[in-house]
């Protein structure tokens, strides 16, 4: 995942309790005095011990200079969209452009109900959210009477304004894949928290902001990824998250002076003076030129066995600042990381049958109704033709690769040879891999004790899959968008 180059900010989240308002106001002004970017304060309206948010920010934001304040994020479905926009312009305007709007679809669906909101379901709740943007920012931008219809929000003749003092950003809280690809789409900012989203799950869910950013026509980097952590993080840490996940703002749940103090004086100068002496370095290739985001690796390994030396992998040249790369040539990259993605998924169902089959929850000879609800069918509904299909898909897409991609790759840039060079030796020992796994299936069918040999073949499946197609992205999906391809 790429260093999107955004200047660092760094923030608190303030405790919301009624009864440590005082306290919370202090932490404020602490943060404003020691130059930190933001102050935040969580939004749950049916908590009756938490103070009401935007009164909250509204004292905060008087009572300090510099700092910018944001809801972290305001809850929708008891936050009626048009008042939000109303209420952040407002203060916007009146802190002379200190206020964001971090925006969330909702949760706690019981509690929102009790004070007469909606009860909505995943699919209505991305729907919401997405109407809801365009209802602020059309509120925000100077009109006539506004006219939007929706099946959650409408306006009806509605008026823009106040409007915004600066361009406030509207960062969304958003961990599953269909809000993941609203904060691609429609999102200033994606502002997740460490704890429902570890630092291994980032690159996964970054690569499926970008991908919808990129689709939908925007650039990855229109997106700033701020993070909500806890103390438990160091400055190298905070620093690798910054260069290698694009997070670019760093928001610490504090509670107490000591926790904003140390943050603001010792953690937030050394990311920032890591982080400077890592951007002298050499860039990565522009993802707006390419259009498509490799996947990356995000280390986690499963097994304890190495089919191969990952540190000996050969690089390809880097790219030039005057390539030209073609329509087609991008398009072959997003097909590329397509099939990738296919077979990424169907090794997450390979993985759970076998899980639920060594779990005792469902026989090797049952899964027929489990694999009947999967994209790739069989006759034989066993999990062993399921398997099977899998290892044949895998062998065909490698044999594709082997005879025709890579030749033309290679024709085209001879300075690609050792990659491609790799690329079939390690498609080489995947097969082999997957001979293993076949064997070990038909170990468990007849002994379903060997269930754990084909756990563990799966697992280095796993592991060397995972890997290798990594590899090959970030290799090959540069050159793949600039050399002639023909099918």
């Amino acid at each position: 995942m790429p260093d999107y180059g955004h200047s660092l900010e760094f923030g608190v989240f303030l405790p919301p309790a009624a009864d440590q308002f005082g306290a919370t106001l202090r932490l404020a002004q602490t943060a404003d005095v020691l130059g930190l970017e933001l102050v935040s304060i969580q939004d749950h309206p049916y908590n009756a011990t938490f103070l009401d948010t935007w009164t909250s920010l509204s004292v905060i934001a008087a009572a300090t200079t510099n700092v910018r304040v944001f809801p972290n994020v305001a809850n929708l479905p008891l936050r009626p969209p048009a008042m939000l926009a109303r209420a952040a312009a407002s203060l916007d305007v009146i802190t002379g452009g200190r206020v964001e709007l971090g925006l969330g679809a909702g949760a706690f669906w019981d509690a929102i109900a009790a004070m007469d909101g909606p009860h909505r379901t995943p699919a209505e709740s991305v729907e919401a959210l997405e109407e809801a943007i365009a209802v602020i920012r059309t509120l925000w931008t100077p009109g006539h009477g506004i006219r939007l219809q929706g099946k959650h929000y409408s306006l009806n003749g509605a008026r823009p304004g106040p409007f915004p003092a600066h361009d406030v950003g509207i960062w969304v809280g958003a961990y599953k894949p269909r809000m993941l690809r609203l904060v691609g789409r429609l999102g200033d900012g994606w502002l997740p928290s460490s704890p429902y989203a570890p630092p291994e799950q980032l690159a996964g869910m970054n690569a499926i902001i970008d991908r919808a950013a990129a689709e939908a026509g925007r650039s990855p980097r229109d997106i700033r990824r701020l993070y909500n952590i806890d103390d438990a993080f160091t400055a190298e840490q905070l620093a690798g998250l910054a260069l290698n996940e694009g997070i670019s703002g760093f928001i610490l749940m504090v509670n107490s002076d000591d926790d904003v103090r140390r943050f603001a004086e010792e953690v937030a100068p050394a990311v920032r003076e890591i982080v400077e002496e890592e951007r002298k370095g050499p860039k990565a290739p522009a993802v707006d030129r390419l259009g498509v985001i490799p996947t990356p690796d995000d280390g986690t390994r499963l097994s304890a066995e190495r089919p191969w030396d990952e540190s000996k992998r050969p690089t390809g040249p880097a790219p030039e600042a005057d390539a030209v790369y073609t329509a087609s040539g991008r398009a072959l990259g997003r097909q590329l990381i397509d099939v990738h993605d296919h077979l990424r998924q169907e090794l997450n169902k390979v993985r759970s049958l076998v899980k639920q089959v060594a779990d005792g929850t469902l026989a090797v000879g049952d899964a027929r109704s489990e694999i009947n609800t999967m994209t790739m069918r069989q006759n034989n509904w066993t999990m062993g033709a399921y398997c099977e299909s899998y290892c044949r898909l895998v062998t065909i897409h490698h044999t594709h690769e082997d005879r025709s991609l890579y030749p033309q790759l290679r024709r085209g840039d001879e300075r690609l040879g050792p990659v491609l060079d790799r690329l079939t030796e390690e498609h080489h020992v995947i097969h082999d891999v997957l001979e293993r796994v076949d064997a070990a299936l038909v170990a468990t069918v007849g002994d379903p004790k060997r269930i754990v040999d084909l756990q563990d073949a799966v697992d280095v499946l796993t592991d060397t899959l995972l890997s290798h197609l990594s590899y090959e992205e970030r290799e090959l999906v540069e050159p793949m968008a600039r050399i002639p391809y023909h099918y």
